[in-house]
């Protein structure tokens, strides 16, 4: 089962169920196993970042490890603050500005890569950057999330 990124920016993942025994039932006599559950992760919650870094993985299989460059990181450090700023969360006027979209989706998969400590530094390498103040780390996953799903 893969994950799948909802409207909503949260990520349903599959969960193994956990192996119970039932005393019951006779050594001779296997049960059936159980169908994977789900999850739902919301931006900041723990497993997130790594979830939605799968994500993006899932959506092109192919690709070659990520590689981040100085272009692509600061033209995805300007987006993701035009996105995060923007009122009218128009990620696609956004996105359709860059100079190099695939140097930046590379920059941001690199960040999501490194998990939470990762995007943590980059949302303070933006406000740095671009001024104002850093965004909380799920803030800045769900912005990314966004911007990823634009790009692919």
């Amino acid at each position: 089962m893969d994950i799948v990124r909802n409207d909503d920016g949260t990520l349903t993942v599959p969960v193994e169920p956990a192996r119970t025994h039932d005393d019951e039932e006779s050594e001779t006599e296997e049960a059936a196993p159980a169908a994977p559950t789900t999850r739902t992760l919301h931006p900041g919650e723990g497993g997130f970042d790594e979830a939605l870094a799968e994500w993006d993985a899932q959506q092109n299989p192919d690709r070659e490890p990520v590689v981040s460059t100085a272009s692509g990181r600061d033209e995805a450090m300007s987006v993701v603050h035009a996105v995060a700023n923007d009122p009218d969360g128009d990620v696609s006027a956004a996105v359709a500005g860059l100079n190099d979209p695939e140097a930046s989706g590379e920059a941001l998969r690199h960040v999501l890569v490194g998990g939470a400590p990762s995007v943590e530094a980059f949302a303070a390498e933006v406000a740095e950057a671009e001024g104002g103040e850093p965004l909380p780390a799920h803030e800045a996953t769900k912005v990314i999330g966004e911007i990823l799903a634009e790009l692919d």
